[in-house]
């Protein structure tokens, strides 16, 4: 059955997230895109991702909802290795299935680039697919695509060619990796860095540096201090010439200024931060003493202090 091999709406992670795998999937985000190209001309990106043994989950916990259930459906993975204990079984993907999955992504990007997006961020993070064929906690494999290092890189190197080729040169091309699984034996920071050199040299945009997700039934994760993941960033920065986004409980100005002023990254991401407060960026360019760009009937909200914060929309 088609849907086996991880084509349509079968990669996502839940029944009801988005997804971008036929016209009528385009048609529907391109109506969206329209909208806010109405009311901004900024750039706008998407980040494509395979969910793998992670997809058919369930909202809010995100607890595997199993085959037979009406809203689930069986997933697909590198091995036949559950995402939790007792939990459903993935089918192991074979060689037309993984050149299935290749195919559908640089479709999708394609797709983007038709919608006029300016940017494409692969999800090789979180225990996503991509990440469950870098690791060795999930990659059993024996053949091209298991093993050693090269061979469980091999997957998110082709889609990254996929991607690129599918895509004109105007749109940046960029990938999320979690620089260790927090499991002993796992994927780790010498192994990213080798997969960052890797995408440094096929011209990857920048690489967005996060961590975990893989194992959450055995990872252990470190005391989670502000910044806990910018060491990551840092070193990763120090081996390629592409930009490194960095993350990790990074929720205050200043933080963020001082990691990129001390070379920890070259940009910072923003997450709940900015779920919680949508206007971030606003509140950071007056602590900073910056201006943002913001149509004019805003202009007259600007704190006492700050007038000089908004300039005009282009």
């Amino acid at each position: 059955m088609e849907f086996l091999r991880g084509i349509g709406p079968y990669q996502r992670i839940t029944y009801g997230d988005l997804g971008l795998w036929d016209d009528l999937t385009e048609a529907a985000l391109a109506r969206v895109i329209r909208a806010a190209r109405i009311h901004s001309g900024m750039p706008i990106g998407i980040q494509l991702s395979h969910a793998g043994r992670k997809a058919s989950g369930g909202f809010g916990k995100g607890d595997p909802i199993a085959p037979d259930d009406v809203r689930g459906w069986r997933t697909v993975a590198p091995s036949a290795l559950p995402l939790v204990e007792g939990g459903p079984m993935p089918e192991v993907l074979d060689l037309a299935g993984i050149d299935r999955i290749v195919a559908a992504f640089g479709d999708a990007a394609a797709r983007a680039a038709a919608m006029g997006l300016n940017l494409i961020e692969l999800h090789g993070a979180h225990g996503f697919l991509i990440h469950q064929f870098l690791s060795p906690i999930t990659n059993r494999r024996t053949d091209d695509y298991g093993g050693n290092l090269e061979n469980r890189m091999r997957l998110s190197l082709r889609v990254f060619d996929a991607v690129k080729a599918a895509v004109p040169a105007s749109v940046a091309v960029g990938i999320r990796i979690s620089a260790t699984d927090w499991v002993e034996g796992g994927w780790d920071l010498d192994d990213s860095i080798a997969l960052a050199k890797a995408l440094d040299a096929r011209d990857c945009t920048y690489i967005h540096v996060s961590a975990g997700g893989l194992d959450p039934e055995r990872q252990q994760l470190p005391q989670l201090v502000p910044g806990y993941q910018l060491p990551f960033a840092e070193a990763i920065r120090q081996r390629v010439k592409m930009p490194v986004v960095g993350v990790g409980l990074i929720t205050e100005p200043r933080q963020a200024e001082e990691a990129l002023a001390t070379g920890k990254a070259d940009l910072i991401a923003l997450g709940r931060g900015m779920l919680y407060n949508p206007r971030w960026p606003w509140h950071a360019a007056v602590e900073l003493g910056a201006s943002v760009t913001a149509p004019w009937q805003y202009h007259a909200a600007a704190p006492r202090a700050s007038k000089a914060l908004f300039t005009q929309t282009g």
